[in-house]
């Protein structure tokens, strides 16, 4: 009986081992080898992608300029003074008010302690805007003492006094962007009409004066003007951001996009011929064609034939006036 017990619990055993060694094997089998077969069928494509922003390669205009400042002046102006001596007894202008040649502006009364005479009228010597404050009523004047000071509104200049470094490009006829602080956002254009023959020792400047394009009864003398100078321009120019451009060894070289065989972007290293760069954009002499993308970011790495990944770019727009910003204290 013991025998018989044994025997049967030993097939027993084997026969639930068996089993579960089938439904295991059926169960993972088939994992195993799909796993294998993707191993073996699979084929990794491992050539870099290299993720870079591009600009285009644009014909433009571009301006060199010097950002100065300046002040409003009036070239004709007029002191004016009493014919005769006396006390002021009227006065019919205040400082801003626009008078014309002839008008009366004060009266002088000439009596004397025990004397009397007629009041003495002060005319107005130009037309044009009161630029000084009158004198008070009251005040005791002669044939030699300034009343006011008339300016002609329509003959303003802006006077700016330039550093000695920057009077190169200097030159009578040079166009200029004027803003005033009275009125944001507006611009006024100016001409230089006159650059002085010397140079002041003293401050090493020179001093140029330019006028209004436009008269315009808004602006006034004594005025306080931002001057966007244009000194050179630079027309019809194929330029490139700056930071496309790499130099080594005095060889400028800028990474075209070009495609390969399949239509991919790739990088060609390109050798190029710099002129001016100016606010961020360098004149491309030779080497490029207008409408050529080329790398702006992500160039550092590459060598030339690499594949890309376009992420992003900025296009320049065309004819637009780029400058040399070269902020000028007064």
């Amino acid at each position: 009986m013991k025998t018989e017990t044994k025997a049967s619990w030993l097939k027993k055993s084997l026969l639930v081992t068996g089993t579960v060694l089938i439904a295991g094997g059926l169960l993972f089998g088939p994992t195993i080898l799909a796993s294998g077969d993707d191993k073996t069928e699979t084929k990794t494509d491992e050539t870099p992608v290299y993720s870079v922003r591009t600009a285009d390669v644009r014909e433009q205009t571009l301006h060199a300029y010097l950002d100065v400042n300046g002040d409003i002046v009036s070239v004709q102006q007029a002191d004016v003074f009493p014919e005769v001596s006396g006390k002021l007894v009227s006065v019919r202008v205040s400082l801003g008010s626009y008078v014309r040649k002839g008008d009366i502006i004060a009266e002088v009364d000439p009596s004397r302690p025990g004397t009397e005479y007629m009041k003495s009228p002060v005319h107005a010597p130009i037309s044009g805007i009161v630029s000084k404050t009158p004198l008070s009523v009251g005040m005791t004047v002669g044939t030699n003492t300034g009343i006011t000071v008339i300016s002609a509104n329509d003959s303003l200049e802006i006077s700016v006094r330039i550093p000695e470094r920057e009077i190169a490009g200097l030159a009578g006829g040079l166009k200029a962007e004027v803003s005033l602080q009275a009125y944001p956002g507006e611009t006024f254009f100016a001409t230089v009409t006159r650059v002085s023959p010397i140079l002041d020792s003293a401050s090493r400047t020179k001093l140029i004066n330019l006028k209004f394009d436009d008269s315009d009864n808004r602006i006034n003398a004594g005025m306080f003007a931002r001057i966007r100078l244009n000194t050179r321009s630079y027309p019809n120019i194929l330029t490139v951001p700056a930071e496309a451009v790499i130099s080594n060894c005095g060889t400028a070289a800028v990474y075209v996009i070009c495609p390969d065989e399949t239509g991919r972007p790739t990088a060609e290293r390109r050798e190029v011929s710099c002129g001016v760069t100016l606010q961020g954009r360098t004149e491309i002499r030779s080497g490029l064609s207008e409408g050529e993308a080329v790398i702006v970011q992500g160039q550092q790495l590459l060598s030339g034939g690499e594949r890309l990944r376009i992420i992003g770019s900025h296009v320049a727009v065309g004819n637009v006036a780029a400058g040399n910003t070269i902020a000028i204290g007064k």
